[in-house]
C-alpha cells in the first residue's frame, strides 16, 4: 500500500458530479479532460481511494456513451501512467469486466477482452480478473468451434499459484482445463493438470458437484489408458459421494462399475486386496446378487469355465435383466468389445494361477483343454504371465510339459533345512522326556508300598 500524501476526497466530491453532468449533456471530451486533470492530482498525491473513483468514472462514462474504442484507449493510457496506483487499476479493471455483457457486438467484446488481458498480463494484483477474462475468451473460442485454440488459451493460466483466488474457483478453472484437454485428446496434459487438485478438497459434501466432475474426467482418462484398476478406484470415490448415496439408481450403477473394473484389472497385490475388500462389503452388494456372484468367481480358488460364465453373466452385464440397467462397460462399440475380450483374458489368467497353485507339472495339451484354448494361444498366455511375474513356470517344449515348481534360493533351502532340523530335535527331546517320565512312573508302581 502507498501512503497517502494529500487527501483529494473533497475535490472529487465536487468535480465528479460535474463531470458526470457534462457527459450526460453530450460533452464527453470536456468531462474526460476534467477527470484526467483530476486523476493526475490524486495520483501524484498518492490518494488511492480518490484515484480509484476517478478511474472508475472515466471508464463508466466511456461505456455509457458507447465509445468502446475510446474506452480501450483510456484503459491502456491510464494503466501506463507513471506511478499509477495498483489498487486504483484493480478497481478500474474490475469495473470494466462488468461491461462485457453490454458490448453491442462480438468484435467489440473481443477487443475489450484483449485490452483488459493486455493490461493485466503479469500483474499479481489483477490475476483473478485476468483468469476470469481468459476463461470467458476460451468459452467464446469453443462456441466458435475452435476447440484447440480454446484449450491453448486456458493452458496459459497457472491458477494453482494464485494466492488471492478462492479455492473453489481455482478448482473450477482447473477442471475446465481438464475438460478442454480431454476434448482435444491431450491425455498427457490432463494427467499433469489433475495432480494440481488435492482430493481432500472434495471431502466436504457441498463440493459434490465438483467432486463428481473431477472423477468423471479421471474415469475418461483411465478408459483411454485402459488403466482398469484406477478406474475402479475412481468409481469407488463416486460411489462414496453423498449425493450418489442418496440416489439408489446411481448408487447401484456406481457399484456395478466398481465390480466390473476391479475384475478387468490385471492381477497384482493391490488388485487382489481391493477385490477381497469389495467382496467383504456385503451390504453394498446385497442388491446386486449377480455381480456379487461374479466377483466371488474370481476370489474362489477354482477354475472358471468360460462358456458357463457367458451363459450366466453375459446378458446381465451387456443388456441387463429383470429391469436392471446395464453399465456402459461392455457396449457394442469397439471399446466395449475390447473390454469384453479383456474380461476373457482375466478368466484365462485366473485359471492359470489356479493351475500353478494345484499342479507342479502339467502337459500343455491338458492345460489348453482346461483353458478351452488352442495350445499355441495357451502357451502365449502362460509366457506373458511368466514375463510379468504373475506365475513361475518352465516349459519343456519337446515333451510338452509345463513345470510350475519353484526353484528356491540355496540360502532359503538352508534356512528351511535348519528350521526342520530344529523342529525334529524338539520332537526328539519331547519324546525322550515322555519316555523317561513313563519309566519313572512304572518303576515306582512296581516297587510297591513301603513298610516300616
Amino acid at each position: 500500500m502507498v501512503k497517502m500524501e494529500v487527501d483529494h476526497s473533497a475535490t472529487c466530491d465536487e468535480k465528479l458530479p460535474v463531470a458526470e453532468s457534462l457527459a450526460d449533456s453530450g460533452k464527453l471530451d470536456e468531462a474526460l479532460e476534467m477527470l484526467l486533470s483530476l486523476e493526475k492530482q490524486t495520483r501524484t498525491g498518492a490518494d488511492t481511494h480518490s484515484t480509484s473513483r476517478v478511474l472508475v468514472l472515466i471508464v463508466k462514462l466511456c461505456a455509457k456513451a458507447g465509445e468502446w474504442s475510446m474506452l480501450n484507449e483510456k484503459i491502456l493510457e491510464l494503466t501506463k501512467k507513471r506511478s499509477q496506483l495498483k489498487a486504483a487499476v484493480a478497481k478500474m479493471v474490475a469495473e470494466c469486466c462488468t461491461f462485457l455483457d453490454n458490448t453491442p457486438d462480438k468484435p467489440t467484446l473481443l477487443k475489450l477482452i484483449d485490452t483488459l488481458r493486455t493490461v493485466t498480463a503479469g500483474k499479481i494484483y489483477v490475476e483473478n480478473e485476468r483468469a476470469r477474462l481468459t476463461h470467458r475468451l476460451s468459452q467464446i473460442k469453443e462456441a466458435d468451434g475452435e476447440m484447440k485454440e480454446a484449450a491453448k488459451i486456458m493452458h496459459e493460466l497457472q491458477v494453482e499459484t494464485y494466492g488471492s483466488m478462492e479455492r473453489k474457483e481455482k478448482v473450477e478453472l482447473i477442471l475446465e482445463q481438464m475438460r478442454l484437454c480431454l476434448a482435444t485428446e491431450d491425455y498427457i496434459r490432463t494427467q499433469i493438470i489433475s495432480k494440481k487438485i488435492s482430493t481432500k478438497f472434495f471431502d466436504d459434501s457441498k463440493h459434490d458437484e465438483l467432486r463428481l466432475k473431477f472423477y468423471n474426467y479421471m474415469i475418461q482418462l483411465g478408459l483411454h489408458d485402459q488403466d482398469y484398476l484406477t478406474i475402479c478406484k475412481n468409481y469407488r470415490a463416486v460411489y462414496d459421494t453423498k449425493s450418489i448415496q442418496e440416489d439408489e439408481a446411481k448408487k447401484l450403477m456406481a457399484m456395478k462399475n466398481v465390480v466390473l473394473f476391479v475384475i478387468l484389472a490385471k492381477h497384482d497385490n493391490e488388485q487382489s486386496d481391493l477385490l477381497h475388500r469389495i467382496n467383504l462389503e456385503k451390504k453394498n452388494l446385497q442388491d446386486l446378487p449377480r455381480y456379487k456372484e461374479m466377483l466371488e468367481r474370481f476370489i474362489t480358488s477354482e477354475l472358471i469355465n468360460q462358456s458357463v460364465f457367458c451363459q450366466q453373466f453375459e446378458k446381465e452385464v451387456k443388456e441387463g435383466v429383470e429391469g436392471s440397467t446395464p453399465t456402459e462397460v461392455f457396449t457394442n462399440d469397439e471399446a466395449g468389445q475390447a473390454r469384453w475380450k479383456d474380461l476373457f483374458s482375466r478368466i484365462v489368467e485366473h485359471n492359470i494361477r489356479i493351475m500353478a497353485k494345484y499342479y507342479t507339472r502339467i502337459s500343455l495339451v491338458r492345460m489348453a483343454e482346461l483353458l478351452a484354448l488352442p495350445e499355441s494361444k495357451a502357451e502365449d498366455c502362460l509366457s506373458d504371465m511368466v514375463v510379468s511375474g504373475a506365475v513361475t513356470a518352465k516349459t519343456d517344449r519337446l515333451e510338452g510339459i509345463i513345470d510350475f515348481s519353484q526353484v528356491q534360493d540355496p540360502l532359503e533351502n538352508l534356512n528351511d533345512w535348519s528350521s526342520n532340523t530344529n523342529k525334529l530335535m524338539d520332537l526328539v527331546m519331547k519324546t525322550t522326556h515322555l519316555i523317561n517320565k513313563e519309566e519313572m512312573v512304572n518303576k515306582h508302581m512296581l516297587a510297591g508300598p513301603q513298610t516300616d
